[in-house]
């Protein structure tokens, strides 16, 4: 399972999805999805859930390497 955060022009947060796919596959979903003008990222969360959001308001795309998770508090 990976994280991926989708920061959303004009959205005060970003969006953090968890996700059962390979690092990999997420970005070529993102880079089909950013090279048409009218593109829709759409991405399945761990649970099933469906998200779409359309590429011209994609700002950034934020992809955590599986087995990466940080626990507990302090600095890095």
């Amino acid at each position: 399972m990976i994280e991926v955060k989708i920061g959303v022009r004009r959205a005060p947060k970003e969006l953090i999805l968890e996700l059962d796919e390979k690092p990999d596959a997420v970005i070529k979903k993102v880079n089909e999805a950013l090279a048409k003008a009218d593109g829709l990222l759409w991405l399945t969360d761990s649970k099933g859930k469906q998200i779409g959001i359309p590429s011209e308001q994609i700002a950034y795309v934020e992809v955590e390497p599986e087995g990466h998770k940080s626990v507990g508090f302090g600095a890095r």
